[in-house]
């Protein structure tokens, strides 16, 4: 691990990304993804949640680069990928996503880091290829009840859609940089999540993303199957998704439970450091 990894702006990040051909819901979409370091390590994919994109690894998967092959993919609806109106963005959705991302690149067994949503993706993942995932890694991720919570539905309203720029972009700014540990956020960490929403087709896109969170997605999953090594990474203050869901998972899944103190929903922003190193333990 590279214990201070470089920080590319997000217009650097959306410009490194590869693009490739996903088919999901009846629909033939496009999927970016970022690939980095040697093709023949140990495969590591990054998933994010909502409202952000791959951005959000910002600080996360270039420590990693010498050692693994450090793939991070915008989800669709998100960021750099196909964000058309009409399809489905719900967790189902992303994992087959995932597995058409995985498959095309000719990937085998991965390791899975994830966040809020692109934890539940991860589940699922996980419960349906229990072979193909060596360590599953959980970041304030969505699991069971969990979610969706109040702001997130909110933004599923067909309000959201019609919004004027200045009240949408509150919303924004509320959920990252209100929503960060410490007093002053770094203006690149806002300005790099806000960025993709704050297109002409942003808020729409959004609106779909939100209003395909479906907690019975969650719910489903037959966490009992999961065979993977298991570490939940968590910000032990988020009021999103409380600590005491990581326990839980840990519990089901025989895994560990790594609580980052002073660290909120945005774990990966408030601690990075710590969070680079005990996940450097968890992929050892």
């Amino acid at each position: 691990m590279n214990p201070d990894p470089p920080e590319p702006d997000h217009e650097a990040w959306s410009a490194a990304m590869s693009e490739t051909e996903v088919r999901v819901d009846g629909h033939d979409l496009t999927m970016a993804y970022r690939d980095e370091g040697p093709e023949d390590a140990h495969p590591v994919i990054f998933l994010h949640g909502i409202p952000t994109w791959s951005f959000l690894w910002r600080r996360i998967a270039p420590a990693f680069e010498d050692e693994y092959r450090a793939i991070v993919p915008d989800m669709l609806g998100y960021g750099e990928s196909d964000r058309r109106d009409s399809f489905d963005r719900s967790i189902r959705a992303q994992e087959d996503a995932l597995q058409e991302l995985i498959d095309d690149l000719g990937l085998g067994v991965v390791s899975l880091v994830a966040h809020d949503i692109g934890g539940g993706v991860a589940l699922r993942y996980a419960a349906h290829h229990p072979d193909r995932v060596e360590t599953l890694v959980l970041s304030n991720a969505v699991c069971y009840d969990s979610w969706p919570v109040e702001f997130v539905s909110e933004l599923g309203l067909p309000s959201t859609a019609e919004m004027d720029r200045g009240e949408f972009e509150g919303r924004l700014d509320f959920a990252f940089a209100d929503g960060l540990y410490g007093d002053e956020p770094d203006p690149e960490f806002v300005e790099g999540l806000k960025a993709p929403w704050l297109r002409e087709d942003g808020r729409r896109a959004l609106a779909r993303a939100a209003v395909a969170t479906n907690t019975n997605h969650t719910t489903e999953i037959d966490y009992d199957v999961i065979d993977s090594r298991t570490y939940c990474i968590w910000g032990a203050d988020d009021v999103m998704q409380p600590v005491a869901y990581g326990e839980r998972l840990a519990e089901d899944l025989g895994g560990e439970v790594v609580r980052l103190e002073d660290a909120y929903h945005w774990v990966v922003e408030d601690r990075p450091a710590g969070y680079r190193e005990a996940l450097a333990e968890a992929l050892a």
